[in-house]
């Protein structure tokens, strides 16, 4: 069974996250009075030249910044890939950000419902990625590796800030034309690369890039035990460990993803056994890594990744 097939197990992190959350927005509510009247002015004078937005992960802020040219201010809360996203515990000073957000746009499907929250208690047009191709809590939540994603996601955040700017309506469709020419360039190469490894058996320490291997028509084969300690958020059993050596060395797995972001004594175990067995490595990270400011440049090296790794 592979990895995305146990994402609809309860996952206990989350509620500390939201927990955490709320702390940080209880907290911020207790000093909002005294800074109102600044607060205010500064958002207003933002607001009549760009349109304030807050993206809860930098992937999802590049797509932002892309969309919306030189009418926005986006910043993006998580952008470091030595931090555990799934782990992410937002600050008060993350939270205050949202104060002034005109558009909010989170991941969904429980990846990151911090930011959810803080955007609830703002007025903000809040754009959930995963909600926009109807995928919810209990799915595999790295959406933005999705291409059916990317997409509806990226008309929700113009119809966002359409709304918050119409007079510029026609710019932002636009922008939209292009970021769309410029995804459409990079499924034609996720389709030729097909060619090359649709059918191909892989294995992944973790199911970050699950989207994008199926949309490259690849077959996930990750061993059942350790796919679902991973769903679960959960230490694989010794056994489990071991079943997944010894698939890897039958020659049936012809690749390995590794999410080096969340790596481990156990990952090491299995990426050791890989490179023993001389089972290609594929390596990523769940955040955007610093070299790229793009999601669809990040995408299309990935695709390549991929590609390269099978002869």
């Amino acid at each position: 069974m592979s990895l995305s097939a146990f994402f609809n197990s309860t996952r206990g992190t989350a509620a500390k996250r939201v927990l955490a959350a709320c702390v940080a927005i209880a907290a911020l509510s207790g000093t909002a009075a005294c800074g109102s009247a600044a607060n205010t002015a500064t958002s207003s004078t933002s607001s009549d030249s760009k349109i304030s937005v807050i993206a809860s992960i930098n992937q999802w802020g590049s797509v932002a910044r892309d969309l919306g040219g030189n009418k926005v201010d986006v910043t993006s809360i998580m952008t470091n890939t030595n931090v555990e996203a799934h782990e992410y515990e937002p600050t008060s000073s993350d939270i205050a950000k949202f104060t002034s957000a005109k558009v909010v746009v989170v991941n969904g499907a429980d990846y990151d419902p911090w930011a959810s929250k803080a955007a609830s208690s703002t007025k903000a047009t809040l754009v959930n990625a995963a909600e926009t191709d109807g995928k919810k809590s209990g799915d595999n939540p790295h959406v933005w590796f999705s291409a059916a994603v990317r997409s509806s996601a990226a008309d929700a955040i113009t119809k966002a800030y359409e709304k918050a700017m119409p007079e510029q309506k026609s710019y932002f469709a636009g922008l939209n034309t292009e970021w769309k020419a410029k995804e459409q360039k990079l499924e034609a190469t996720i389709k030729q690369s097909s060619s090359k490894l649709k059918g191909t058996n892989y294995a992944a320490t973790e199911s970050v890039a699950w989207y994008l291997a199926d949309d490259l028509g690849m077959n996930d084969v990750t061993p059942s035990g350790y796919a679902q300690a991973s769903a679960n958020e959960s230490e694989p059993s010794p056994a489990d460990i071991k079943e997944y050596q010894e698939a890897l060395a039958t020659g049936n797995i012809k690749m390995l993803v590794f999410n080096s972001q969340e790596a481990d004594s156990v990952t090491d175990q299995i990426t050791s056994a890989a490179k023993k067995n001389n089972v290609p490595i594929v390596n990523l990270t769940e955040q955007m890594p610093k070299q790229y400011t793009d999601l669809l440049d990040w995408m299309n090296a990935l695709v390549t990744s991929f590609a390269n790794s099978i002869e």
